[in-house]
């Protein structure tokens, strides 16, 4: 069942033409100059978080530092098994990748875990910047996790502020500053005033959804989503 729908359905079928995330954020990227490529979210546990770090690290540096690297837990037991990976561990193999790809775009290049191992590797090119690690779930394990490891947290439910302040709270415990961890809630219904309320609530990025139309009416689209929304929800 997919856990972020009540009667555990994905929201679209499944023909739906889901692109690689990296492949089609690198030709987003040769396409525009300033916006942000964010995956949202790639399965961290079903990569080889060796090659990701190459993957992500170029993709990084060709778009200027514009990457937020999106990375979840999984739940589909299936397609764990489909790409040859151990569903049950991987909340094991999930933090000892987030090393892996921290060592490798760092100067350090050294890691040895139970899964990946290697000393003073060559990862070239280094990221333009330090990516960001998004973190998702909608548990108190993944909220636990988020705030030990990432960079920002998204958790997928209808409120996600019992889960902010686990999150909160699981950084202190670690020694992190909490504020340091960027907070992400979907905007829903997406108005400027549901914006406001969430960032009361300490959110720092808020996810919309553009507008779901024929490609020859997307210009136009955009600039009312823009004044409707974009706009007066960048002055709260």
């Amino acid at each position: 069942p997919y856990p972020y729908a009540d009667d555990g359905r994905m929201p679209v079928p499944a023909e739906w033409p889901y692109p690689d995330p990296l492949a089609w954020l690198a030709y987003a990227a040769a396409l525009s100059h300033r916006v942000r490529l964010v995956t949202g979210m790639l399965i961290l546990p079903q990569r080889n978080p060796v090659v990701l770090a190459k993957e992500a690290a170029t993709l990084d540096f060709y778009s200027g530092g514009r990457l937020d690297l999106g990375l979840g837990l999984g739940w589909f037991r299936e397609e764990f098994a489909a790409v040859g990976v151990d569903f049950d561990d991987r909340a094991e193999r999930f933090e000892e990748y987030v090393a892996v790809l921290r060592a490798l775009w760092s100067g350090e290049e050294t890691f040895a875990g139970r899964h990946h191992r290697f000393t003073r590797a060559r990862c070239y090119p280094k990221p333009a910047g330090r990516i960001p690690l998004i973190l998702g779930g909608h548990t108190r394990a993944a909220a636990r996790r988020a705030g030990r490891l990432a960079d920002g947290f998204f958790p997928a439910v209808a409120d996600p502020v019992p889960l902010f302040a686990v999150c909160r709270a699981a950084a202190e415990a670690a020694g992190r500053d909490p504020d340091g961890i960027q907070l992400i809630a979907e905007a829903a219904p997406a108005t400027p005033e549901r914006v406001g309320e969430l960032a009361a609530l300490g959110v720092t990025r808020a996810l919309v959804y553009p507008p779901q139309v024929p490609l020859d009416e997307l210009p136009d689209a955009f600039e009312e989503f823009a004044a409707a929304l974009l706009r007066p929800a960048a002055d709260v």
